[in-house]
C-alpha cells in the first residue's frame, strides 16, 4: 500500500530574503520559530536581529553573552547560520530612549539586507521594548511585508488575521530552540506544552493542525 504524505504548499515565492527584529534573544523562536523553520525549508534566507543581550536580566556571575550565545545554538535548530545572526547593545528595558539610535539601525538593516518579509513584535504588545521595535520597525519598512507576531504574556489582545500553516516537526524545532535557553528556564511560559496547545489552538482556527498566527501589518501583491 502507498501512503501519500500531503506537504504543505510553499509560501509565496516572491519572498527570498526575511528579517525577523526581536527585542530581546529568544523572542522569535517563541513567536515564529515554527514559521522560521518552515521558511528555512523553503529556501528562504532567514536574518535575525536581535536587540539587547539583557546582560541586567541575568545574575551577576553569569557568563558574559550569555543570551547571544544561547541565541545562536537555539537559531541552527531553525535552519539559521550564526552569520545570519545581527545583534545589537541596547540596555533592555530602556529601549524608548533609544529609539532614533534604533531606527538608524533598523533603517542600516533594509539597506544591507533588503528582506521582502519583516516579523516585528505586535501593536499590542505592552513591553516597552517590544513597542519600540514595533514603532520604529513599521518606519523603516513601511514599504515591505509585515507581520506582528504572537507572545500572549505581553498582549492584551491580539489581532490573529494571519495564519502560517505548520507541521509537528515545525513545532518540534521551534521547542527545541527555545531549549537552548537554559538561562530562561524560570519562565513560566517556557513549557513546551504551552507552545504545542497554542500552534494546535491556532491550526484549528486555520483549519489544519498546527499553525502561527499573526497580525497582518501590511501585505503588497
Amino acid at each position: 500500500m502507498t501512503i501519500i504524505v500531503k506537504k504543505i504548499e510553499p509560501i509565496y515565492m516572491d519572498i527570498s530574503t526575511v528579517l525577523v527584529l526581536a527585542p530581546h534573544p529568544d523572542d522569535g523562536e517563541f513567536s515564529c520559530g515554527g514559521a522560521l523553520k518552515r521558511l528555512s525549508e523553503e529556501g528562504k534566507k532567514i536574518y535575525y536581529a536581535a536587540f539587547s543581550p539583557c546582560k541586567k536580566s541575568l545574575p551577576e556571575d553569569a557568563e558574559k553573552g550569555l543570551l547571544f550565545k544561547e541565541l545562536n545554538k537555539a537559531v541552527s535548530h531553525l535552519g539559521i547560520a550564526e552569520n545570519q545572526v545581527i545583534t545589537f547593545d541596547f540596555p533592555v528595558r530602556e529601549f524608548p530612549k533609544y529609539r532614533q539610535e534604533i531606527l538608524e539601525e533598523l533603517v542600516s538593516l533594509k539597506k544591507k539586507l533588503n528582506p521582502e518579509l519583516v516579523f516585528l513584535p505586535n501593536s499590542n504588545d505592552i513591553h516597552q521594548d517590544h513597542k519600540t521595535i514595533y514603532e520604529e520597525g513599521l518606519r523603516a519598512f513601511k514599504h515591505i511585508k509585515i507581520l506582528g507576531y504572537e507572545l500572549p504574556w505581553n498582549n492584551r489582545q491580539f489581532k490573529s488575521d494571519f495564519f502560517i500553516k505548520l507541521e509537528k516537526d515545525h513545532i518540534d524545532a521551534k521547542i527545541a530552540a527555545i531549549s537552548e535557553y537554559k538561562s530562561q528556564s524560570f519562565r513560566t511560559y517556557k513549557d513546551k506544552e504551552f507552545f504545542y496547545g497554542l500552534a494546535k489552538v491556532r491550526g484549528i482556527q486555520a483549519n489544519t493542525e498546527y499553525a502561527e498566527a499573526f497580525e497582518l501589518i501590511k501585505w503588497v501583491l
